[in-house]
């Protein structure tokens, strides 16, 4: 199987699914690994926020000085060094998310690029910043990394051998493609159309493409839909090897 599409399409996503469902999961090593990641991922998000603010014309709705400078401050940090999640930025970072110039910059975001997961993460600010903290599955299935190069990944199920092929996505910018579609603002729509993209490709009449739409963070709808892609496979091989 392998994985196309631009940046944070939910390529590396799904393979994390498989991971937590097939695979042997994420141990407490692997978790205390995604800490750091965790943390850049914040300082990404909001620092997304603040520069879109400048490009946007959005002014803080507190409009002290006091909070311009936390937000230099916040906006000079390279995240990725990032490492920890410590005072005073922690108590920066929450006090910029809950102003109303932000919240209006998030509602906004579809005209600048931000994480999917800036809310997420955001919004439990409390949480990520204790002493003792540890990623769950949805911590670690949110956090963005982007893929470089080409990466293969085995899953044994059941006997049989899976290789699933993650290739790093460009990012695009949405505003510029988004123009293509359907009708406007309609991801009923827009689903179809790319649906309809990849089965004009197909270079082979005669081969069956099967579709599948999911959310790549919904593990239960993973499970569900990788079960049908698992059934196609075996069923298709079965077939060609005149044993069904």
């Amino acid at each position: 199987m392998y994985f196309a599409g631009t940046g944070e399409s939910g390529k590396s996503t799904f393979i994390k699914q498989m991971r937590i469902i097939h695979g042997n999961g994420y141990s407490e090593e692997d978790k205390r690994a995604h800490i750091r990641l965790v943390y850049q991922n914040v300082f990404m998000a909001i620092q997304s926020m603040i520069r879109a603010m400048d490009t946007l014309g959005i002014q803080f709705g507190d409009s002290s000085e006091e909070l311009q400078e936390k937000a230099a401050v916040v906006r000079a940090v390279d995240f990725e060094s990032v490492t920890s999640f410590e005072e005073p930025y922690v108590s920066y970072i929450k006090e910029l998310w809950e102003d109303s110039g932000i919240q209006e910059c998030y509602e906004r975001r579809r005209e600048y690029q931000l994480t999917d997961s800036a809310k997420y993460y955001l919004n439990d600010l409390r949480r990520l910043s204790q002493s003792d903290y540890l990623p769950t599955e949805q911590d670690i299935l949110r956090v963005r990394v982007p893929t470089t190069g080409i990466i293969e990944y085995p899953f044994d199920l059941e006997q049989i051998i899976f290789r699933m092929v993650d290739v790093g996505g460009q990012r695009s910018e949405r505003r510029k493609w988004i123009h293509c579609f359907g009708p406007p603002r309609d991801p009923i729509a827009a689903r179809e159309f790319i649906l309809k993209m990849f089965v004009d490709l197909n270079p082979d009449a005669d081969k069956i493409i099967y579709s599948h739409f999911t959310c790549a963070t919904d593990t239960e709808n993973i499970r569900f839909v990788f079960a049908a892609v698992k059934d196609t496979i075996l069923q298709h091989n079965l077939k060609e090897y005149n044993l069904a």
